[in-house]
């Protein structure tokens, strides 16, 4: 009977000795967490916006991220990182045992959402310390927006989509001389516009089907936003995204962003040809390509138009 109390008692001591050592290492977590720069951002709290560049996505991620409670990650490139890496580079490695992305994706999907996950939370602390909400636009890492919902299922998606005549539009004018895009970086002229205008429409295409991808075969809360529509009924459009999204949202805080960040509110000074802001108007490409132009347009993205703008007026 001794033995066995003496027994019992070494038991109890081990058992205790080792909640001991659990505490321990739940306070030295915490401990690395706080110097890491706090709790981590869970991936339900995402909200990715992606489709291609010049339809909009600055306007509406600034709107989203201007809330409170929210924080706005600008154009970190990660879908390009991943996606050119995966898509482009390496075409011919994705069977590779060796290719970082390469073999059975189990052994490198859940690596690619951890690394997503710390990057995003030690550049917004704050975000992560109060459980807010983060907004990432990320329109030029489109090509990569499948592997990342892939990685993030239960992430947020706005696939925002915009008349490719429009777009092309856009970015034409932006590289015309004395346009924004030729004064922060170097582009050699034009040459033959028309052809650039192709190459231009081909760019949107680049990256807009992966994002449309993305937007099909993801799963979790999603939403499809046109610029045509945010254009004629931005608040009302805002509310249906936080409604599609199942994401609440206070009513008066919503039309303070909506109207702060609303075209009629920018100074004329900071908008019109040759500035990153320049038309706001739908159809507006009818006025800046040519009939040859628009054509070129519409025949190189023809599926995308016949299914978005066929009845566009």
């Amino acid at each position: 009977m001794a033995g066995f109390a003496r027994s019992l008692i070494r038991r109890v001591r081990h058992e205790d000795e080792i909640a001991a050592l659990r505490r321990r290492v739940a306070r030295l977590e915490r401990r690395l967490r706080e110097l890491e720069g706090g709790e981590h951002i869970a991936p339900g709290d995402m909200v990715w916006i992606f489709g291609a560049g010049r339809t909009g996505s600055t306007w509406l991620g600034r709107m989203m991220g201007g809330l409170p409670g929210y924080g706005f990650w600008n154009e970190p490139l990660i879908g390009y990182m991943f996606g050119h890496l995966y898509y482009n580079r390496g075409e011919y490695l994705h069977g590779s045992r060796g290719f970082l992305l390469g073999g059975d994706r189990k052994t490198w999907l859940p690596p690619m959402r951890r690394y997503i996950l710390d990057a995003a939370s030690a550049k917004f602390p704050r975000v992560a310390r109060n459980s807010w909400r983060l907004v990432i636009k990320e329109p030029h890492g489109s090509v990569g927006a499948p592997l990342i919902m892939e990685a993030l299922p239960e992430s947020r998606m706005v696939l925002l989509i915009r008349d490719p005549r429009d777009v092309v539009a856009s970015r034409l004018d932006a590289r015309r001389p004395g346009g924004w895009a030729r004064k922060r970086r170097r582009y050699d002229e034009v040459g033959d516009e028309d052809a650039f205008v192709r190459e231009l429409a081909r760019a949107f295409l680049r990256e807009m089907l992966p994002a449309k991808e993305a937007y099909e075969r993801h799963g979790g809360a999603k939403v499809l936003v046109r610029y045509e529509e945010l254009r004629a009924d931005a608040l009302g459009t805002m509310r249906r995204v936080y409604e599609e999204l199942g994401l609440p949202v206070d009513g008066d805080a919503l039309r303070r962003v909506v109207k702060e960040h609303a075209w009629e509110n920018i100074p004329e000074e900071e908008k019109g040809p040759g500035r990153i802001r320049r038309k706001a108007k739908p159809g507006g490409w009818r006025e800046d390509l040519s009939r040859d132009q628009a054509r070129a347009v519409e025949k190189i993205a023809a599926s995308f138009i016949e299914e978005f703008y066929a009845a566009a007026p």
